[in-house]
């Protein structure tokens, strides 16, 4: 079964940056592409990135190109969202997620980290 655990958020102030973490275990890491994902209070979860299952392409929804850096470290079993520029409207739980690199759909998510961005 696979694990994920989010690390990296807290508060920060607008123009700040913040770099959050998700660790997996329990499969080879390898053979999934991951993706983060996001949920402020009141909305749906709308996704922010997503990498392939070797780091070689990535993909950003188009309110976090040049401002959010998805990577991963295969021989870390981590994936990292690298957080600039980072607005009051950036305030959500952050989820990292799971897709088998056949798959056509997220299977596992972490518990989410709570980023709040002050103006």
């Amino acid at each position: 079964q696979v694990q994920l655990v989010e690390s990296g958020g807290g508060l920060v102030q607008a123009g700040g940056s913040l770099r959050l973490s998700c660790a997996f275990s329990g499969r080879t890491f390898s053979s999934y592409a991951m993706g983060w994902f996001r949920q402020a209070p009141g909305k749906e979860r709308e996704f922010v990135a997503a990498i392939n299952w070797s780091g070689s392409s990535t993909y950003y929804a188009d309110s976090m190109k040049g401002r959010f850096t998805i990577f991963r470290d295969n021989a870390k079993n981590t994936v990292y969202l690298q957080m600039n520029s980072l607005k009051p409207e950036d305030t959500a739980v952050y989820y990292c997620a799971a897709r088998p690199k056949v798959g056509y759909q997220y299977d596992y998510w972490g518990q989410g980290t709570q980023v709040t961005v002050s103006s």
